[in-house]
């Protein structure tokens, strides 16, 4: 039977054997002598005859097996130590092997698509089983390829394990390819790499103290550029954290007139009952305790780490603690998502008109489409109630703690909330946000951060539109960023003064930012897809399998 098959240095010997789903393709090797592997000899001589059975790819959506018939020849060197050797298709599968070159690269493309199990899975449906070990090994065998001096590269670090070990990804900035997964993110690991490769010129970099060390230690001539986005969430990150320590501060501050406008929806979540409210009475007591605690032990010249170690917590709830001029009090909790949301407005309606019958009122949305019980609506009622009850119980909002009473404290965003308003630009706000900005700016101090705040991301944002930037404009922004950073360094927050201190000390990286088209938001991308592989390999791939599923994979 002539079937033309893509074999190569083979022919099919007589027949195709079906078994079920399993076809079996017998062979027989073209070349009508053979070579001694040792002394190189030719030899027709032929000593006998074995059959070799490797797994091919599949053929007619049938697992596929060739049956080569192989023969071994004398070696007729008398000089030769060899006797014997056996003619073997190099080409089609190497020594002692199961399976075809091509199936075996066919098996490890799927790996690096799909991992091991889920690779294993894959080509069980496409007839080239294989286990998930086998396929992990396949991949790990794969070479990896030659690939050119990188001459603009981004670094950044990723997770090995979330809060415990970190490594360094490497990326090809002008190729958009993973180079190199590096162990940790320490500066000898990131300058011993960049010693490797002398051609760098330009490493895109996070503001990481480590990897400005590391490329100044083993790539001095590389220009390092900081990246953009990193620079615009350490602002608002510097913002937040002296919001933090002044939000107290700022809640006491009156509202705007006009700027009170009794939104349409519940603008805060239902009271809570009083065991509630005296267990988180009690929280507060021994969190209260734990700040003032905190800020004797600052007081007295401990350090944050220090403190941290002794009383068990967090540095960050330590440094929040240090810094807050008074204790940090949680916010009331925000409303909810809730099915009486839509029906807000005309509940507010009747009980401007006197109606405060919950009963009537619960009948009268329900005849409007409202799906859900009384029990909402009563409580909604209970914290507007202006007459008593029948019962003669207070009404609930008379009840209620002054922090839940409406009206006692005008609202303020959180502080994470906050910062991302104040370094906002105000075309960008709505009317309720600005007027939140401009109650905020009431106070000295919240007035310069906002300014500086809105000053500093708007020269990084006119940096990040990739226009090509002259000698003139790049004096331009050095001078500017010169000057924010002088008037950032005498502003009363201190965690002002401290990112301005840290853009000081890495100036040149930050000038480069203001003027460079590059940034490290290659690298971030390239993160994403390395844990969309970790998930893939359910957490437990080491680091070369890692590296070379990115690598190969691209």
């Amino acid at each position: 039977m002539d079937i033309p098959l893509a074999i190569p240095a083979c022919h099919v010997a007589r027949f195709v054997e079906h078994h079920e789903d399993h076809l079996v393709i017998p062979l027989r090797l073209d070349a009508a002598s053979g070579r001694c592997p040792d002394c190189g000899h030719a030899s027709r001589s032929v000593h006998s005859r074995y059959h070799r059975h490797p797994a091919d790819l599949p053929l007619s959506a049938s697992r596929t097996t060739l049956r080569i018939e192989v023969r071994r020849f004398y070696c007729l060197n008398p000089t030769c130590r060899r006797r014997t050797f056996a003619q073997t298709p190099t080409d089609l599968l190497a020594p002692h092997a199961r399976r075809t070159r091509r199936l075996g690269e066919a098996q490890a493309r799927v790996g690096l698509a799909c991992g091991g199990a889920g690779g294993a899975r894959l080509l069980a449906h496409l007839h080239m089983p294989a286990s998930r070990a086998t396929v992990l090994r396949l991949v790990t065998r794969m070479p990896m390829p030659d690939m050119p001096a990188p001459i603009r590269v981004g670094i950044d670090d990723w997770a090995i394990r979330k809060g415990s070990r970190y490594g360094t990804i490497v990326v090809d900035l002008d190729r958009h390819r993973v180079i190199d997964l590096l162990p940790d993110r320490t500066a000898p690991t990131v300058a011993g790499w960049l010693e490797r490769h002398p051609g760098v010129e330009l490493v895109a970099r996070d503001r990481s103290t480590e990897y400005a060390r590391g490329t100044s230690l083993g790539a001095p001539q590389a220009k390092q550029v900081a990246d953009r986005w990193h620079l615009l969430t350490n602002m608002r990150q510097a913002v937040e954290r002296w919001l933090h320590s002044a939000h107290a501060r700022l809640r006491n501050l009156p509202l705007l007139p006009g700027s009170a406008v009794r939104p349409a929806r519940r603008d805060r979540a239902f009271a809570r009952s009083t065991p509630e409210l005296e267990a988180g009475a009690q929280s507060r007591m021994r969190w209260q305790a734990v700040y003032d605690e905190v800020r004797r032990r600052h007081a007295g010249g401990e350090t944050l780490l220090g403190i941290a170690r002794a009383m068990g917590l967090a540095r960050a709830t330590v440094r929040k603690y240090a810094s807050a001029e008074a204790f940090p009090s949680r916010l009331p909790h925000g409303a909810g998502p809730s099915l009486l949301d839509p029906y807000v407005a005309y509940l507010a309606e009747r009980i401007d008109e006197g109606c405060e019958n919950a009963m009537a009122l619960w009948r009268e949305i329900r005849e409007q489409g409202y799906p859900g019980t009384s029990r909402q609506v009563y409580r909604f009622v209970a914290e507007r109630r202006t007459r008593p009850v029948r019962s003669g119980r207070k009404p609930l909002c008379a009840r209620a703690s002054a922090s839940q009473q409406p009206g006692t404290e005008a609202p303020l965003p959180p502080a994470r909330q906050l910062a991302w308003l104040l370094v906002q630009p105000p075309p960008g706000l709505d009317a309720s946000d600005a007027a939140v900005v401009r109650r905020v700016e009431q106070d000295d101090t919240a007035r310069t951060v906002t300014g500086l705040a809105g000053r500093f991301t708007a020269l990084v944002r006119a940096a990040g539109k990739g226009k090509t930037v002259t000698d003139d404009q790049d004096a331009e922004a050095a001078a500017d960023i010169a000057a924010w950073i002088t008037q950032a360094r005498s502003c009363d927050a201190p965690t002002i003064a401290t990112f301005a201190s840290g853009l000081e000390a890495d100036i040149a990286a930050v000038r480069a930012a203001l003027t460079e088209p590059w940034s490290s938001g290659q690298a971030e991308g390239q993160v994403n897809r390395l844990k969309l592989i970790k998930r893939q390999c359910y957490g437990r791939a080491g680091l070369d399998l890692l590296k070379r599923r990115m690598v190969l994979d691209a």
